[in-house]
């Protein structure tokens, strides 16, 4: 990286003559699909664990804690050695991690093997996501924003089905259904196992061509330290929130509207869906306006419907509900794209750390707000989360670094 003018604006966007590669892509989006749906099945069933094993908040949130972390911190490490190493398989191999976790989940006869299975599954996440990411962005042919966008739909759609699945499969017939899953971790190894055979042929197709010389970036590294910090607190302030409103949210419907444990379900399966509409909005839109703008509206942008939420009823608090999971989820691609491009040729480190970043932020917050609903009340937890979102007034301050595209 040079030490430019942080005011110099970055050459133009330019999309790349090579097509889509759209099978590759759809394959990469249904296997995200897949993993996050085994992962979201964690949570959606923090009920049952509850009352089989007599949890209180606190319990709870130190189980998404180990699962968030365990992804969390080994991600960027895994991008930087995949940066250098790039390793087509390895996605299988994370896919394994899960499918163990899985099955311990469902033989698990207490608190420490809950925490043991949470755990895998969070490791087969830090190999799945930085690689998957790269693969995701060499389909691209130039439209990173489209392609991190199809990716991200598709782990936000699986997120979203995991509760559903649980309201209908694990709460009538129990924890051991958990292990009927493992079904869905065997899929998505056959199908990483044939996208790692057509990236380790790109990759061959990549070494024999010339090699292009190394784009850099035209901001000052003072002034990319500054931008990375910003958006390491708009990932939090996401995050943080939206720890909020997957950990808890069952809970908060129970315990305010008196709803069942499957109504409840329903309920976060929409806001789920929402937020896998938000995600496949943010990078198409990011493409053609440019990805600054995206992230500024996004997360401010949220504000006035979060501090809406904890006052609303039943029906304006799914409403709510549904607004925040499209507008917030839009800033995740965006983010990932603008910072990949403000350190170009480091995708798989970049990939790593805001997912990671997202895992541990995301498990942090879980374990916060578990113990300050222990101290208080789950309604006190959403009326504090409500102002998170103006930690996006820091989006003002990020470097313009593209044109966005006018066709």
């Amino acid at each position: 990286m040079d030490t430019k003018s942080p005011l110099m604006p970055a050459a133009p966007l330019q999309i790349s003559a090579e097509r889509v590669a759209v099978p590759v892509l759809a394959a990469i989006s249904v296997s995200h699909m897949l993993n996050d749906l085994i992962q979201s099945l964690l949570p959606a069933i923090y009920p049952i664990l509850k009352d089989n094993y007599r949890l209180d908040f606190g319990q709870i949130g130190l189980l998404t804690l180990t699962f968030q972390m365990s992804a969390s911190l080994l991600q960027p490490l895994v991008g930087m050695f995949t940066d250098r190493r790039p390793q087509p398989f390895s996605l299988v191999v994370g896919m394994g991690f899960t499918l163990v976790g899985l099955l311990t989940l469902s033989q698990a006869h207490s608190y420490p093997l809950l925490l043991l299975g949470a755990a895998l599954i969070g490791m087969g996440s830090s190999v799945f996501h930085p690689e998957s990411s790269r693969v995701a962005r060499m389909t691209s042919g130039g439209r990173h924003g489209l392609a991190q966008s199809v990716f991200q739909v598709g782990g936000n759609a699986g997120t979203a089905l995991g509760p559903l699945l649980a309201a209908f499969i694990v709460v009538p017939f129990g924890q051991g259904s958990i292990a009927w899953f493992s079904a869905v971790a065997l899929l998505a190894m056959l199908i990483l196992f044939a996208v790692g055979r057509w990236y380790r042929d790109k990759l061959v197709e990549l070494r024999a061509k010339p090699k292009a010389a190394q784009k850099r970036s035209h901001v000052s590294r003072r002034r990319i330290a500054l931008s990375i910090t910003i958006l390491v607190l708009l990932v939090f302030s996401k995050n943080f929130y939206m720890a909020g409103l997957t950990s808890y949210y069952t809970f908060y419907l129970i315990a305010k509207f008196q709803v069942s444990v499957q109504d409840a379900q329903v309920y976060l399966f929409i806001f789920l869906g929402a937020v896998a509409a938000g995600t496949l909005l943010g990078g198409p839109v990011g493409d053609r306006i440019g990805r600054r703008y995206v992230i500024w509206i996004s997360i401010l942008g949220v504000l006035p419907f979060t501090l809406l939420l904890p006052y609303a009823s039943l029906f304006w608090t799914a409403v709510l509900s549904v607004i925040i999971g499209v507008v917030l989820a839009s800033a995740f691609s965006a983010i990932l794209v603008y910072a990949t491009e403000l350190v170009p040729g480091r995708v798989g480190m970049i990939a790593g750390l805001f997912f990671g970043l997202s895992f541990g932020m995301g498990g942090l917050g879980a374990a916060a707000l578990g113990y300050l609903a222990d101290l208080t009340s789950i309604e006190t937890v959403y009326k504090v989360c409500s102002f998170l979102p103006a930690i996006g007034l820091l989006a003002y301050f990020l470097p313009k670094i593209e044109t966005a595209r006018l066709r």
